[in-house]
């Protein structure tokens, strides 16, 4: 039997307690409906028996206390929120227990912005979070696109409800395809989503205190229609070329030219999802004049085409369907 522990961090988001405990209880529940014995040992884990969480809303009583757990299999980190440096200095001393049991053969996993609490090597997060996280966690390497990541034994989940796509991924290592599937059934979760990009509001990464990247950002956000170039915009602040690059890369964690398709794509994104112009239409108002170069720009920093983009997130067309 797989022993799981689900910590209970201060300031916890009380869903990503509950929803992982639900998923992987189910499990249990089939297999002794099939009269074989349950696969999972499910326990809450605090550093006190009643922690308050959800900004104090609600109080999680745990199992078992932190220093009561020797060994575990797996090491379930929920999501936290508010201030993300004051919830990682309040939940310290799960730390070195969690790098203690990977280090003893457990498995990590972290839900959404529980990513601030494990911080591997390479990891996602909720996209909102993903310029803070970067500015914490220099040394890691962000997939903000995924939404699960998998390396050597730990595991991270995208944003909010995602977490339940990482918990069937779990399950469908320990327990089989037939039971990921028979849970994505009883808790109705999109199993076969593999990346959040379609989810993400790209707002510019501006929280940094280079006052020559943010002018080139305003220009590039001011002037999207507009075929702007690396050169154009070097000479307008008075920099080199590789200087700027090198500056833009630093401040924002995207090149000139990423920024620029990103920031076209997301007045493409709302065009698609607001209006009623045709993809050519909003492709043309956004600067590009090469439909193959739209489409495929698009598809990779949303995941889906244009025509799919707006079947999914248009009013009327979602309605409709």
């Amino acid at each position: 039997m797989k022993h799981i522990s689900i910590l209970v961090p201060q300031g916890a988001i009380l869903g990503s307690i509950e929803g992982p405990r639900l998923v992987f209880a189910e499990v249990n529940a089939l297999l002794q409906r099939m009269g074989r014995p349950a696969l999972f040992q499910i326990q809450l884990v605090g550093l006190s028996h009643d922690t308050r969480v959800c900004g104090g809303r609600y109080t999680v009583a745990a199992d078992l206390l932190l220093s009561e757990v020797a060994r575990t299999d797996l090491v379930v980190i929920p999501a936290v929120d508010g201030d993300l440096a004051q919830a990682l200095e309040m939940n310290r001393e799960f730390l070195p227990w969690i790098v203690q049991q990977y280090q003893r053969g457990a498995e990590v996993a972290s839900l959404c912005m529980g990513a601030f609490l494990l911080a591997g090597r390479q990891c996602t997060t909720h996209w909102a979070a993903a310029n803070e996280f970067r500015r914490m966690f220099p040394e890691v390497e962000l997939r903000e696109d995924r939404l699960i990541t998998d390396e050597h034994g730990i595991y991270s989940s995208g944003g909010a409800f995602s977490y339940l796509n990482l918990v069937l991924y779990l399950i469908e290592k320990y327990a089989g395809r037939e039971m990921a599937v028979f849970c994505a059934k009883v808790f109705q979760i999109d199993i076969e989503r593999v990346s959040q990009s379609a989810f993400v509001v790209f707002n510019g990464q501006k929280a940094h205190e280079d006052e020559p990247i943010k002018r080139a950002q305003t220009y590039i956000e001011e002037n999207y229609r507009e075929k702007i170039t690396v050169d154009q915009l070097a000479s307008m602040l008075a920099l080199g070329r590789r200087n700027l690059e090198r500056r833009f890369k630093k401040a924002t964690s995207n090149s000139v030219v990423e920024y620029i398709q990103r920031v076209k794509i997301e007045v493409a994104k709302s065009s698609l999802e607001s209006t009623r112009e045709n993809v050519n239409e909003v492709m043309y108002n956004v600067g590009y004049t090469d439909p193959k170069a739209f489409r495929l720009t698009f598809k990779r920093v949303t995941g889906l085409s244009p025509k799919q983009y707006r079947s999914k997130y248009h009013r009327e067309t979602s309605v409709a369907g």
